[in-house]
């Protein structure tokens, strides 16, 4: 089969060109080629080619070595980087994890052998001939998710090629083929010896596929979900999960509707869940304030003092996730009290902390931040103007000062 060279493919072909004058062979290999035989957009390529790394480096200007210790240099060219991997092989996997030793080899096919499925396993050369020695093509026919050789053994050299089977089935909406589903059954344990890092980066990426519960029916029937974190016992909440009714777009909504479907509803205990996960301060901030929303809006409406203390962008997004889990929103509700915040922070407050500390005649203290406090509440609930002389009024009729 034969594909145009265009886009992404077409910017880096000076590389891969470099390569080929100078006896090499050079080709784009993996998800970008697979990506371009499905038809979707491709934004990044990764190239293969039998040039050693040292070999690589005398050819460009600007490299990186930013993996040589397995074949792979970031070639730098026309503002843009490219990682150049050298064919290779490995040896046994004593971990699970990572090879005991790479050896660079001049063949494509020998280092395609290596790679987890059938539709990652291609390769395309400067001309947009496929090269596709294990049924690739066939497989994205029939919608088939399928270990590149014998299932076991790829999944015995890295476990986590597991997880990656069931994140194609929930982006792609393929179905795992049979031998390869039951590798996965038979091994799932050994997700055990990886790092969680690299499972929870699979599982949010299978969370926010197109075909959400394809990919999840695979994660829990194998039982892979039991060697996850937290969740040897969760298979009902992940049901649930996998049932949500349309895409999810954020890692945040990701980890707010599962702490829901989980039944957490104390932020500390939330929190500390998403922390075994290794999820980022910042997203185990905004996932659990969206969890907060979720419950709240359970029993009220909301205000404009939540709508201030959560922000709009998150009261808007637990809005929308209330329809993920069937409970009712009010979006025009939501709309109307953000459009009538009469502030967005404090600093927009027509107040500061020298001119109270004049008017109480006293130095600052724990008493000068409940006032502050006080004094922008009492504007966003409209109880005053956010003028200054108002809020001083204000602050000295309630005792504040």
């Amino acid at each position: 089969m034969k594909v145009p060279i265009k886009g992404e493919f077409k910017d880096a072909l000076p590389v891969i060109e470099t390569l080929q004058d100078a006896g090499f062979e050079a080709y784009f290999v993996g998800g970008s080629v697979r990506d371009v035989l499905l038809g979707k957009e491709v934004n990044d390529v990764d190239i293969a080619t039998s040039a050693f790394p040292e070999e690589i480096k005398r050819l460009f200007k600007k490299t990186v070595d930013v993996g040589i210790e397995h074949g792979t240099v970031m070639v730098l060219m026309d503002g843009e980087s490219y990682e150049v991997t050298t064919f290779r092989t490995e040896s046994t996997y004593q971990d699970y994890r990572r090879p005991d030793s790479v050896t660079f080899v001049r063949s494509l096919k020998e280092d395609l052998k290596r790679r987890d499925l059938t539709i990652n396993a291609f390769a395309m050369d400067n001309e947009g001939l496929i090269q596709d020695f294990f049924d690739g093509e066939k497989d994205l026919r029939d919608h088939v998710i399928r270990a590149v050789g014998k299932p076991e053994e790829r999944f015995n050299e890295d476990a986590l090629r597991m997880m990656r089977a069931v994140r194609f089935a929930s982006q792609l909406g393929f179905h795992l083929e049979a031998d390869t589903y039951y590798a996965i059954v038979v091994n799932a344990h050994l997700l055990e010896n990886i790092a969680v890092e690299r499972i929870q980066v699979e599982f949010v990426k299978m969370a926010l596929g197109d075909y959400i519960l394809q990919g999840m029916e695979a994660f829990f029937t194998s039982n892979l979900f039991k060697f996850c974190p937290g969740m040897k016992h969760a298979e009902v909440a992940l049901r649930r999960f996998s049932l949500i009714p349309r895409p999810i777009k954020k890692e945040r909504h990701v980890w707010a509707l599962l702490l829901y479907f989980l039944g957490i509803r104390d932020s500390k205990e939330a929190a500390s869940f998403l922390r075994y996960w290794k999820v980022s301060n910042q997203t185990i901030n905004d996932s659990t304030r969206l969890l907060e929303l979720i419950y709240y809006r359970h029993h009220r409406p909301l205000n404009q003092y939540q709508v201030y203390l959560y922000t709009p962008e998150l009261v808007w997004e637990a809005e929308d996730l209330l329809e993920y889990i069937q409970l009712p929103s009010d979006k025009s509700h939501a709309i109307k009290l953000i459009q009538s915040l009469p502030i967005q922070s404090r600093k927009e407050l027509n107040i500061d902390g020298k001119r109270l500390m004049e008017e109480k005649d006293a130095r600052g203290g724990k008493w000068l931040g409940e006032a502050i406090a006080m004094a922008e509440k009492a504007v966003i609930l409209k109880a005053v103007k956010n003028e200054s002389d108002s809020i001083v009024n204000w602050l000295r009729k309630n005792k504040y000062i």
